[in-house]
């Protein structure tokens, strides 16, 4: 593992552990919610080097109860080398009224528009295999007017720098194989930086583990627990204090790609 790398990864998991850690200062409100993400993701492969990506993510809070966030991504990737592929697309997403103190504050659904490129690369060691994911984020959030909280008066822009690393263990043999378990985690470090950022520099970390099944190497179903740390761009209205949240819960994903290409093509 190279120098960079390594302190890529040093930082990341010394900033989610000390996230915990600074929610237990008096002076920071703390939320909790119980996640329910189901998630579904897919590259479909259209030439040799190039591939569709889709993406759809529905998060409950409170279990199924109540809706946390709608998340939809279409983009593209480009395969570069063996174990490195470039990335970029569109993502839609909202977010919904939810929790103590909510982002969503006037009690509408928040739009967001966003522009993403990302980098992938990957490295086994031995039988676990590591990939690593840098993403930026150009964000456009809706701003919804006061008076008519279901209309946006202008639209705020952000960016967003994202760094995920992710491993995959096979639980039977030195390989997964169609139809074996799999060991699966990830822990994903968001960082806000440029105009309009206020509180969130450190906007979230998202850490995961879990148990995967794979049918095929393009049909796999994942059942993970989840913990999000996240800030709040805002200060709480009511006591000016810094708003943070500690979610938890379970992450449901399916992983479908498709062929389009000759050779995934049957007679």
């Amino acid at each position: 593992m190279t120098f960079p790398l390594r302190s890529l990864l040093l930082a990341a998991g010394g900033l989610a552990l000390a996230a915990p850690a600074a929610h237990a200062q008096n002076t920071r409100l703390l939320d909790h919610n119980t996640l329910a993400w189901f998630t579904y993701n897919g590259d479909h492969k259209v030439s040799a080097k190039w591939a569709v990506h889709t993406e759809a993510q529905w998060r409950r809070v409170q279990l199924v109860a109540h809706p946390q966030q709608l998340l939809l991504r279409l983009g593209s990737t480009y395969k570069l080398a063996k174990d490195v592929k470039l990335g970029g697309g569109y993502t839609y997403l909202v977010t919904y009224p939810y929790g103590r103190y909510p982002t969503a504050e006037l009690g509408q659904p928040n739009p967001e528009h966003r522009a993403y490129e990302d980098i992938t690369f990957g490295a086994d060691y031995g039988r676990l295999h590591l990939t690593h994911r840098l993403r930026l984020e150009q964000r456009w959030l809706a701003l919804l007017d006061p008076t008519q909280p279901t209309e946006v008066a202008s639209w705020q822009y952000q960016n967003r720098a994202r760094y995920q690393v992710a491993g995959q263990l096979p639980v039977q043999g030195a390989t997964l194989d169609d139809n074996e378990l799999y060991v699966n985690f990830f822990d994903e470090l968001f960082i806000s930086f440029g105009p309009n950022v206020t509180q969130n520099i450190f906007n979230q970390n998202r850490i995961s583990g879990g148990l995967g099944y794979q049918f095929t190497k393009d049909f796999q179903l994942e059942l993970n627990y989840l913990n999000q740390w996240t800030q709040h761009a805002d200060l709480d209205a009511a006591t000016g204090r810094p708003v943070f949240e500690n979610n938890n819960g379970f992450r449901l994903n399916v992983v479908y790609n498709l062929d389009f290409t000759n050779a995934g093509r049957r007679d």
